[in-house]
């Protein structure tokens, strides 16, 4: 597929021939909808209702392989409307009966139903008609399943995200529960998930545990665990901060089984995110280029195993421009005649990838020299600067090519190949 929206259009226009069955399928969670139509826009046959379970889907197939036959069909191409998850199953089956499953944006169902009848109506019979004829008219995009170890990774990034989601909450429940029963104790212990800190907080966690067990007690249990790194003056400190403390002194025994019961959240979803990572650094080390894009000074782990997870395979990619589309990184303008409106970037892509390039540009900027250079010239430039905002959207984009050449090409990163002798000139042109 080409990577020039003009090119590729056309391409997905010609692959509609007259030999060719467009289906068009309104997804729900339990019964879906199917209409099916030719090149020309005709339906063909009446539309079919179906389960989303495994008779169901037999009854789809036999409904599509019988309107190939009547109407001299040799080729079937699916559209559905993507709807939360409730496709995959299908999406996966049809790619196993070698039927090609196409993607429609909802944007463009919404607003493209009224052409059908001239009506607001909206129903599922209605969606897969206006489905069908939007994959007939070349306005679909390609499904992009992740596969093999991909999928892996993609399942295991999203579920992280959503343990850090919990594991986050939990820390902040901990940090209000101090400020009600104990509000010195981050004097004592700047970071509290540190060893000493979650040993005082599980057998002694109110200050009047502390102050009856004595400095001499807490640091003996200290080093029943610990043998370096704290001693009889940290212990003093907190036996000190427990003596002054202004914390609530009503409610403890409740208190006391609320912060065990936060502890026990907290240590259950430090353990999942840990086996996660172990996990996705295993795969990491089957996927090729994984090493290559590792040596990007600034860029870690976490930003490799997000980026293939939302992506997938580099290798189905010819031309990073289509990475860029797909993160909602192209640019969009709105003009007409004389008129020039403001460029942006169109965000019609997935987020999570846009989010993951651009905490990943913080610390580049920061740290890569050939980031910063760029990031200098783009805000300080002569001609058009950028606002410092801009410019980190304009190195997402960067960063999305320099991954896709490390990671097809499988070579070390380079800081002349990422400057390239126009840019390096123009830098120095600016520096000087």
């Amino acid at each position: 597929m080409k990577h020039k929206l003009k090119q590729k259009q056309n391409q997905r226009i010609t692959r509609i021939t007259d030999k060719t069955l467009v289906i068009g399928a309104d997804i729900a969670k339990n019964l879906h909808v199917a209409r099916a139509v030719d090149f020309r826009g005709i339906e063909l046959g009446s539309e079919c209702e179906f389960q989303n379970e495994g008779p169901g889907l037999t009854k789809l197939t036999e409904w599509m392989k019988e309107l190939s036959r009547t109407h001299e069909k040799t080729d079937i191409i699916f559209g559905i409307e993507p709807t939360g998850h409730f496709w995959f199953a299908l999406a996966a089956y049809l790619k196993e009966q070698g039927i090609q499953v196409v993607l429609v944006n909802p944007h463009h169902v919404n607003k493209s139903k009224e052409l059908e009848d001239n009506s607001q109506t909206k129903s599922d019979y209605k969606d897969a008609k206006v489905i069908a004829n939007l994959v007939r008219d070349g306005k679909y995009s390609e499904s992009n399943l992740p596969t093999k170890e991909f999928a892996d990774l993609r399942i295991l990034m999203n579920f992280r995200e959503k343990i850090m989601m919990n594991l986050n909450q939990v820390k902040a429940r901990i940090h209000g529960w101090f400020d009600r029963y104990f509000p010195e104790y981050p004097q004592v212990f700047k970071d509290w998930e540190g060893k000493a800190s979650l040993m005082s907080m599980r057998a002694f966690p109110t200050p009047e545990e502390i102050v009856s067990t004595g400095a001499r007690g807490v640091l003996t249990h200290w080093k029943t665990e610990i043998k370096r790194g704290v001693g009889i003056k940290r212990a003093e400190q907190l036996y000190a901060a427990a003596t002054v403390s202004i914390g609530l002194t009503q409610g403890l025994t409740a208190a006391r089984i609320e912060l065990a019961a936060l502890l026990a959240q907290y240590d259950l979803f430090s353990s999942q995110e840990e086996t996660i990572m172990a996990e996705v650094l295993q795969i990491l080390e089957k996927i090729p280029g994984t090493n290559e894009m590792l040596t990007i000074p600034g860029i870690g782990v976490l930003t490799v195993a997000g980026f293939l997870a939302e992506v997938g395979d580099l290798n189905k990619y010819e031309h990073a421009q289509q990475l860029v589309r797909l993160a909602g990184l192209n640019l969009t303008e709105n003009s007409s005649g004389k008129r020039k409106g403001l460029t942006g970037i169109s965000k019609r892509g997935r987020s999570r990838l846009r989010a993951i390039l651009f905490r990943a540009v913080m610390p580049l900027v920061a740290k890569n020299p050939e980031f910063q250079a760029l990031h200098r010239y783009f805000t300080t430039r002569s001609q058009n600067p950028l606002k410092k905002k801009q410019s980190l959207i304009a190195l997402c984009g960067k960063l999305l090519r320099v991954l896709h050449t490390l990671g097809t090409k499988q070579k070390e990163y380079n800081a002349n190949d990422v400057l390239g002798p126009v840019r390096q000139a123009q830098l120095q042109r600016s520096a000087a």
